[in-house]
């Protein structure tokens, strides 16, 4: 039951989003782009009106956000190195 009222549109989209999260193991970024609004609205939809709304989907969601939180260290890295083979490549071919 929802405790605080929410328009339909937002309704649909915070469980579209949330639903979208768990399916595709996905990033707020990804959601966000998937979506079509802000990382900001996302992480709002997910982490403060998904409890409200359905909060059996926001545990399965919490849990991929809080692995991906313990994850970004890691492909920030990796993007970093794909960043600078590409970069090396990009020398070494002119």
């Amino acid at each position: 039951m929802i405790d605080v009222y929410y328009k339909d549109y937002i309704v649909q989209r915070v469980i579209m989003a949330g639903k979208f999260t768990i399916e595709n193991n996905a990033t707020v970024r990804e959601t966000a782009n998937y979506i079509g609004v802000s990382r900001t609205t996302i992480h709002n939809d997910l982490k403060k009106r998904l409890p409200r709304i359905n909060y059996s989907l926001y545990k399965e969601v919490n849990n991929i956000l809080q692995k991906n939180k313990k994850e970004r260290h890691i492909r920030g890295g990796n993007a970093t190195r794909e960043k600078y083979k590409k970069l090396n490549k990009e020398v070494e071919a002119s």
